[in-house]
């Protein structure tokens, strides 16, 4: 294959991925938007878990991690992302059952397996970029997270128009579509055509040649991306599941949080279009700290007052930050590691990355609960200074390296 037709092929790749990102992607923001508010319909009186289902999903994507890579190492990208929709589809069934017996802690576990599928997803973005060619590969992680911004607009708009469509069951509706929307992704994602056992055997070939895991998760350049994935990701995930709670609680409307989420989304991945070109043109630890002034200015709009537009634009920057923060921290990982190397780096990237997001929402309810919404929004400050120091060190690292 020439260069040519192997950056063709690799855009290919990376729309058909972007494609069922949009689509498959959808079932996460109907998780996040309803799960608490449906937990907080399901709980009596406490309702300090009511942001459980949501973490129930973060659970899922961090303990679906390593299992999926392992499956999509096994069956091939195409086969191992087709595995994905299955359990995407199964847990939007639980999530339905539940709601129609009352059952808090099977809607969690509905939502759990919601998560699991879509750490298959969140490999979507590793799956553009190793098929890419260095020079594509910020702009293939880019193409794929671009197709959130369909993501932004169908799962709302099917959370506003499904939500009382079995009523007196509430919210049921929302997750009984999940099951069209993993089909159609699955459909989208069998026009793949990325080699399966014959990749595998080259791989295991390559791995004779891999680095022990150990050495490469100790590596400056990849404790430093780690570290900034995943205060970006926590922190967005800390103040989206609370925000939904905060606004209905301040008297606003359940339409204005599943919009304000909305909005949230598409700032998630509108920039998603020209974030890769930045990343090529000024390098991923500028655009990561980029997100990170972003993150700050969400809190200090949030903090300044309570209407709707604040939490709206508070939102907005929160999903900027997030999508400049994690895209740069994403690039960053892609180039620590070698090809035969992914597999293992990616699976232990994810882990760690969704099961500090797991444990963030599930905070984000209690603190909530606890202190309000302002907190939600004081915390962003430590957490961003922190993500300031790792990108510091390893400039420094770098530095002395180029002086020896």
């Amino acid at each position: 294959m020439t260069a040519a037709e192997a950056a063709r092929e690799s855009r290919r790749t990376a729309l058909i991925l972007a494609a069922s990102q949009a689509i498959i992607g959808s079932a996460a923001p109907i998780a996040i938007s309803m799960g608490a508010l449906a937990g907080h319909y399901l709980l009596g009186a406490d309702k300090s878990l009511a942001t459980a289902p949501v973490t129930g999903f973060n659970v899922g994507v961090a303990l679906g991690a390593l299992p999926a890579a392992a499956i999509i190492r096994r069956m091939g990208q195409r086969g191992g992302f087709m595995t994905g929709t299955v359990v995407t589809a199964s847990g939007g069934l639980v999530a339905t059952l539940a709601l129609f017996q009352g059952s808090f802690w099977l809607f969690a576990f509905g939502l759990l397996l919601i998560g699991v599928g879509g750490a298959f997803v969140q490999q979507f973005r590793f799956a553009a970029a190793d098929n890419a060619p260095p020079e594509f590969k910020a702009r293939a992680i880019s193409f794929v997270l671009a197709g959130g911004i369909v993501t932004a607009i169908l799962g709302p708009q099917i959370v506003i128009f499904t939500r009382e469509l079995f009523a007196p069951v509430m919210f049921a509706g929302s997750f009984v579509s999940i099951l069209p929307l993993a089909l159609t992704g699955a459909i989208i994602l069998s026009f793949l055509r990325l080699p399966a056992k014959a990749a595998g055997r080259k791989m295991e070939v390559a791995d004779n040649h891999a680095r022990p895991l150990a050495e490469i998760i100790t590596r400056p350049r990849f404790v430093a991306a780690l570290f900034c994935a995943v205060g970006t990701y926590a922190l967005m995930s800390f103040v989206m599941t609370g925000a939904p709670l905060a606004m209905v609680g301040c008297g606003l409307s359940e339409d204005d949080a599943t919009l304000g989420i909305s909005w949230h989304v598409m700032a998630m991945f509108a920039p998603s279009f020209f974030t890769g070109s930045l990343i090529h043109r000024f390098g991923a630890e500028r655009i990561v700290a980029v997100g990170m002034v972003l993150l700050m200015g969400c809190a200090a709009i949030a903090l300044s007052g309570l209407e709707l537009w604040r939490f709206w634009t508070s939102l907005i920057l929160l999903g900027l930050g997030w999508n400049f923060g994690f895209i740069g921290a994403t690039a960053m990982v892609a180039a620590s590691y070698r090809p035969s190397e992914k597999g293992k780096v990616q699976g232990f990237h994810d882990f760690v990355l969704f099961g500090s997001v797991a444990f963030a929402s599930l905070m984000s309810g209690m603190v909530y609960n606890a202190w309000g919404w302002e907190m939600l929004n004081w915390l962003i400050f430590p957490v961003v200074a922190l993500c300031f120091v790792a990108l510091g060190a390893l400039k420094l690292t770098s530095a002395r390296k180029a002086d020896v």
